[in-house]
């Protein structure tokens, strides 16, 4: 298995997902740096979990996870990438000694959509959380 490097980005405002921005200008551009990865695994502060949860929904729901504050614009933005239920099992399997559990329950929040809609816009990469 061939690894990608670890990147932390962090997502700052909401907003950042539907404003054109040196953000989401950025994003874009790292993820032009970088070969296309077969898949995306999230480390979101967004989800809280009671122990060590892997993401495993084939096809996880884009969760809108902030105040109503935000304009309706933000709230429509979908992110429809595909999950990887086997890959989810591989890490919950590498993750056993951490108690880690498959988990349905979630789905992509706001840490994770609002910058891959600028780094692939295509959603056609498997993510996980």
């Amino acid at each position: 298995m061939t690894r990608a490097p670890a990147l932390f980005v962090g997502h700052g405002s909401p907003m950042n997902a539907i404003e054109d921005s040196e953000f989401a200008r950025g994003w874009s551009a790292v993820a032009k740096s970088f070969p296309k990865p077969r898949a995306i695994v999230v480390v979101s502060a967004h989800w809280v979990t009671d122990g060590v949860r892997v993401m495993s929904n084939a096809r996880p729901r884009t969760i809108h996870d902030f105040g109503r504050s935000f304009p309706q614009a933000l709230f429509d933005v979908q992110y429809p990438a595909p999950g990887d239920p086997a890959l989810a099992r591989d890490i919950t399997q590498r993750l056993t000694a951490y108690g880690a559990q498959l988990d349905e329950s979630w789905g992509l929040d706001h840490g994770a959509w609002s910058i891959l809609a600028h780094m692939y816009p295509d959603a056609d990469i498997p993510v996980l959380q």
